[in-house]
């Protein structure tokens, strides 16, 4: 049965080879003129959003399978997420981190609560490179406050991505992102994902942790493999190491649980959070056992903005929907229709497309030519997804993305191709 057969035509006023009207000509002009030129920004500027489309200044809508790179988890502008921030904003917006507020302590007691940790404890920071930050200094704090001040260095993996601080960019395992800002700080270790052989000759008594994602997502939406994570943690545990998981792109449910690790039965040591926690606000987190957590005592580390009010509030209203258990096996029974889709269409057009994988709603689609042209040509047939590495197409759909929208995505793609 041809899946792609069955979808909905799409419906977009977007010609088939768009040209710039004068007043996105005119905003890109201003942006060339006033922002730093650091981003390879898709041409299109956005106006506003509702639930999985968006629309730009002209007036066309987009079917929006990539949501702020894994972060509209519930869309655009989810009204009970815009009710919670509101209502926040009429009450307070900001203290620091000198006083208590509620709706970060509520906001921890969710995430502690979900994680199973041994006594979870929770910082908040604004983004996933603060939050691996602070998994960072955690993994060398705790270690020297073990009497083992030697243990510095952190064993990350090749084509990894963990942020674009000169610590995360440098515990990233592609060099692309670290050209022209070296000398980088020491202490990281590279080694291929999925190779515990690799990993055996990395351990020496210089290790501290093992940083690592469940799925890599800017190394090309690709799983780690079958029992690689139990692995792991024997390693860390054998070795009187520290395991901690990124799930900046996986974590609040984008896999079908509320983290990727639940997937293994894995508990790491601490994990790093942000992307969806918000629905798009800026808010990260870190979580890590009880034990652990005594190794940042007051005035080690701090964020002035991190778990502010208005954020914590809105993370609080959408971590609940999105890891409540109905939305949890929805989002799963999505992504098996995702992933069914994606098969289909590799079956299909096996001259253009090479793999598919993912997991629940993060996914991609290797192809053979440039993925930039594919991305771009989705783009002029009303389809927003983005690049994961040169030869990666990734979707990262809201979880309240239909059946039919994520068939009509899959068709786009394969016209596009």
């Amino acid at each position: 049965m041809d899946l792609l057969a069955s979808a909905p035509a799409p419906t977009t006023a977007t010609p088939s080879k768009p040209s710039l009207p004068s007043r996105t000509d005119a905003v890109m002009d201003r942006a060339k003129k006033a922002l730093l030129q650091n981003y390879k920004q898709q041409p299109l500027v956005l106006e506003r959003g509702e639930g999985v489309y968006v629309w730009d200044v002209e007036g066309r809508r987009y079917l929006d399978l990539i949501c702020g790179i894994a972060t509209c988890g519930l869309g655009h502008c989810h009204p009970q997420v815009v009710s919670a921030a509101k209502a926040q904003l009429d009450k307070l917006w900001h203290v620091s981190n000198v006083f208590y507020t509620e709706p970060q302590i509520a906001l921890a007691e969710r995430l502690n609560k979900a994680s199973g940790l041994p006594g979870a404890r929770s910082f908040f920071c604004n983004s996933g490179a603060e939050a691996n930050e602070a998994l960072i200094k955690l993994a060398r704090r705790a270690q020297k406050e073990r009497g083992q001040p030697d243990r510095f260095e952190i064993i990350t993996f090749e084509q990894s991505f963990h942020g674009r601080t000169l610590a995360t960019v440098t515990a990233t395992g592609q060099k692309k992102y670290q050209q022209g800002f070296e000398p980088l700080p020491a202490g990281f270790v590279h080694v291929p994902y999925g190779d515990l052989d690799a990993v055996d000759k990395a351990i020496g008594p210089k290790t501290a942790a093992i940083l690592v994602e469940p799925i890599q997502g800017e190394g090309g939406v690709r799983p780690a493999p079958a029992g690689f994570l139990q692995a792991l943690r024997q390693r860390c545990d054998a070795h009187g190491l520290f395991l901690m998981i990124d799930e900046v792109q996986t974590g609040v449910g984008r896999t079908g649980k509320a983290f990727g690790f639940q997937h293994t039965g894995v508990s790491p040591d601490a994990f790093s959070l942000a992307k969806a926690l918000g629905n798009g606000l800026p808010i990260g987190a870190m979580v890590c056992t009880d034990a652990l957590g005594k190794a940042l005592p007051s005035g080690t580390h701090g964020s002035t903005f991190g778990g502010n009010p208005v954020a914590a509030a809105a993370a609080s209203v959408t971590f609940d929907l999105a890891c409540s258990a109905a939305q949890l096996a929805d989002t799963a029974a999505k992504g098996a229709h995702l992933h069914a889709l994606g098969q289909a269409l590799k079956a299909k057009r096996a001259d253009k497309v090479v793999d598919v994988r993912g997991q629940g709603l993060l996914f991609g689609v290797e192809v053979k030519d440039a993925a930039a042209d594919v991305v771009a040509r989705c783009r002029a047939n009303g389809l927003l997804v983005n690049l994961a590495g040169e030869k990666t197409v990734r979707f990262a759909p809201a979880f309240v993305t239909t059946m039919d929208q994520l068939t009509q995505g899959l068709a786009i793609l394969e016209q596009s191709l």
